[in-house]
């Protein structure tokens, strides 16, 4: 079996297998967890299900609540990829997870509607088992459609994730490395042009000659969706880069693309201090922060036209002295008792 056959054997095996896990009966889920999950697996994930070991801790923490907070949850696929990195073999995919939310889920008060969840999942496979994941679920994103937004007013807009406009996200047949290779060298050269700014000028990064003229740029709730290079710089990049004038890229756990697919991510993917002008409203703490984030790009013509991003906004904040849970709390009824 060659590499592209392995990895859309992999895509398939790990799709079937999670959407299992949301879709079978409650008698049912044990055994979809084991066909989905190695015994030793480990799970890296949103805060506050964070670091899990085995998998009956991570269908434990994640996936059972999960469950029993949208008991006819469906897992709508909008990104499935499969490919290698370092020796390692890995699917990767952006998920719309969608059914009633009908119990209170980690303190988020049932709305007894439908609710989409933006869940996005980098997982290293051995064996057709999920020996790894890395998993960022927009939590703050269902405090919104609660209507229990706990953080100041996101710059961009606010609202679901559209699929890639090609409409190819998902192909379970086949894998094509060649154009992913092609795609991956212009992701890079784009890293690389961030990287080289200059502290002043956004010119400096070159970045313009990277993406397609009304690229969409769909970031996480609390930051927004912004179209086209204006749009990014004004509602993400320029507030970024002034809160976080030193920020670096930290430890990568994957670099895998597939067709017109690339996904790169990080745990933390980037490092740096909190010393410029307010970032999310919350002013300069001085504090050294870790951030994870994942970034999933469609290439169209040697250009990026597309890119979602991922990132544990809830993580961020809370290490910035912002615990945005207790924020959720608050506005539920629980009032402090002392300063």
């Amino acid at each position: 079996m060659n590499d592209a056959t392995r990895h859309a054997a992999n895509k398939r095996a790990v799709v079937a297998n999670l959407r299992a896990v949301c879709s079978v009966t409650p008698e049912q889920f044990d055994q979809a967890i084991a066909r989905s999950y190695a015994d030793d697996a480990r799970l890296s994930a949103f805060h506050p299900v964070n670091e899990q070991q085995g998998s009956a801790a991570i269908a434990n923490a994640l996936w059972r609540p999960l469950r029993e907070s949208f008991p006819d949850v469906e897992r709508r696929d909008q990104i499935v990829m499969g490919g290698g990195w370092q020796d390692h073999d890995f699917v990767c995919s952006m998920s719309v997870l969608q059914g009633t939310f009908a119990k209170d889920w980690l303190g988020i008060p049932a709305t007894h509607g439908v609710a989409s969840l933006r869940c996005c999942e980098i997982n290293r496979v051995v064996d057709d088992k999920i020996a790894e994941a890395h998993v960022l679920i927009d939590v703050l994103d269902l405090m919104r459609q609660a209507d229990c937004w706990p953080i100041s007013p996101s710059l961009g807009a606010e609202g679901a994730w559209l699929n890639p406009a090609t409409h190819d996200g998902v192909d379970l047949d086949s894998v094509d490395p060649e154009k992913g290779a092609r795609a991956l060298k212009l992701v890079k050269d784009m890293h690389a042009g961030l990287l080289a700014f200059d502290g002043k000028d956004l010119a400096s990064m070159h970045h313009a000659q990277y993406w397609t003229k009304n690229f969409m740029w769909y970031g996480p709730a609390g930051i927004g969706t912004s179209r086209g290079l204006q749009g990014f710089e004004a509602h993400h990049q320029i507030p970024f880069l002034r809160a976080f004038p030193d920020r670096k890229v930290a430890n990568h756990i994957a670099n895998v693309c597939d067709g017109n697919y690339v996904v790169t991510g990080g745990w933390p993917s980037v490092v740096a201090t909190h010393s410029g002008p307010d970032w999310l409203n919350v002013g300069p703490t001085g504090r050294h922060i870790e951030m994870r984030v994942m970034d999933f790009y469609r290439v169209e013509n040697d250009l990026i036209a597309e890119n979602w991003v991922p990132i544990d906004i809830i993580n961020i904040l809370l290490q910035m002295g912002v615990d945005v849970f207790a924020r959720l709390r608050h506005l539920q009824g629980e009032h402090r008792t002392r300063l």
